[in-house]
């Protein structure tokens, strides 16, 4: 898949271990600065620092929602193991309509073992996580596009279920669905407006084309999913790679190697108040140039 670079989206992810204040001032910046999307994560304890304060994602998400007006908003992405789909659904219609239609739908199998365990929360085998995802994204793209959904799945069922009012996004929220694998892949072939993945450009460039068969196969048009990379600053030295913050010219570095390989959307890591700087020389000199005229 070709990128075409005058067409590349960023997003910045804020991990909500801040006090509400700070998160709504980081919210409000971030969209003063011109970022396209801006979104927390969905954990009940934060993976790096389990024992330390961590905000509920989408009660937060619903409520800093009220601090922007542009920005599109997410959750990055919802742990398909802590909510069942309907209720998921209806959280959706909640904050697409609080945000005046700036809602995008992020959802993930779920994989951390650790607050899975602290919460008496059952992990299925990874096939079973994927085969309910699949159940779940299923669900989740009727309820959210149709007046009724009957479902009768392995691991859920409906019958005649509904949300209402109707999304503010028509036919619905776009979903950004988190796959690594083949068979994630294919579910993203199916029902994903935005596929998202972490790893090395040479990962995320296989996983392309994986993705690229699939569509194939089912006679989607592979450039109608877009193409997004979770950048996390802190495994980034790991894959030889700069601290995307560290300078402009490190942020550029990153964004040409996995542009090269088909991103046309980053989600990163918000820097550190230290790097504000660089920041805020990205959003002026830099974003500019990626924006379709």
């Amino acid at each position: 898949m070709n990128t075409d670079d005058t067409n590349i989206r960023f997003g910045l992810c804020t991990d909500q271990n801040l006090s509400f204040e700070t998160l709504a001032e980081r919210w409000q910046l971030f969209e003063e600065l011109g970022f396209d999307s801006v979104w927390d994560c969905d954990h009940f304890n934060q993976t790096s620092n389990p024992t330390g304060p961590y905000f509920e994602g989408w009660t937060l998400l619903a409520a800093l929602a009220t601090y922007t007006k542009r920005i599109r908003i997410g959750v990055l992405v919802s742990c398909n193991t802590f909510r069942h789909p309907g209720l998921l659904a209806q959280q959706a219609v909640t904050v697409d309509h609080i945000s005046n239609g700036r809602l995008e739908l992020g959802i993930g199998a779920g994989y951390t073992q650790g607050e899975h365990g602290r919460f008496g929360i059952e992990l299925p085998a990874p096939g079973d996580r994927r085969r309910a995802f699949h159940e779940s994204v299923q669900i989740i793209d009727s309820l959210l596009r149709n007046e009724t959904t009957t479902f009768d799945g392995r691991y859920y069922k409906l019958d005649a279920a509904y949300v209402r009012p109707a999304p503010v996004q028509k036919p619905r929220p776009p979903l950004t669905l988190g796959a690594h694998r083949n068979r994630m892949l294919r579910i993203c072939a199916e029902y994903a407006d935005t596929w998202n993945s972490v790893g090395t450009t040479e990962e995320l460039r296989a996983r392309g084309e994986i993705l690229d068969q699939h569509c194939a196969d089912i006679g989607r048009d592979p450039k109608e999913i877009r193409r997004s990379l979770y950048g996390w600053s802190a495994v980034m030295p790991d894959q030889g790679l700069p601290d995307m913050w560290e300078s402009v010219a490190a942020f550029e570095e990153i964004v040409g190697r996995y542009a090269e390989v088909g991103i046309n959307e980053f989600i990163l890591d918000q820097p550190q108040p230290s790097q504000f700087r660089v920041l805020e020389a990205v959003a002026a000199d830099v974003l500019p140039r990626y924006r379709t005229p």
